[in-house]
């Protein structure tokens, strides 16, 4: 049995992928010209547009958590309970962890973990997430879980003195 072997020669005179100089060992140091501060501009506008991606994406979610919500019925069970609660708890999660979750998409002069840093972004994301938790509240309410009647709140209501009444 033979095993075929590889001429390397024939790859010698192929030139180097972009962004790869003749030695893949070579670091280079060179002033910033015209095209690094394009590149810089360029990946900046990718950051920028990746951080809007993020910032939509509880909303992108929402119809697939409602149809969750749809399929897992209207009674109280563990299954039901479970999402609701997955859909409740999630919001929380994410805006106590805001600034962390952005901080891979500030602009390269900007601190990454700082309140203005992307303001606009976090904004969409919050509410975002505002609506993710209403859908929860919504669910909660159709379940009956949430106080929303009445007769719900018969415990605290208290009754006035009862007329005196005599037949003499």
């Amino acid at each position: 049995m033979s095993a075929s072997v590889i001429d390397p020669s024939k790859w010698k005179h192929l030139p180097p992928p972009p962004g790869f100089g003749a030695s893949s060992s070579t670091v280079c140091h060179r002033t910033p010209t015209k095209t690094s501060k394009a590149a810089t501009a360029s990946y900046e506008e990718l950051k920028t547009k990746r951080a809007w991606d993020f910032a939509i994406a509880p909303a992108k979610s929402l119809p697939m958590q409602a149809f969750m919500l749809y399929m897992s019925g209207g009674g109280v069970q563990i299954f039901s309970m479970g999402i609701v609660f997955m859909l409740l708890s999630s919001p929380f999660k994410n805006l106590a962890g805001i600034n962390t979750a952005f901080a891979p998409f500030a602009p390269g002069s900007a601190p990454p973990k700082a309140f203005s840093t992307l303001v606009l972004q976090k904004i969409v994301y919050f509410l975002c997430n505002i609506l993710t938790l209403a859908l929860g509240l919504w669910k909660c309410r159709s379940m009956g879980l949430l106080p929303t009647g009445t007769g719900d709140w018969l415990a605290f209501e208290t009754r006035g003195p009862s007329p005196e009444i005599s037949l003499l």
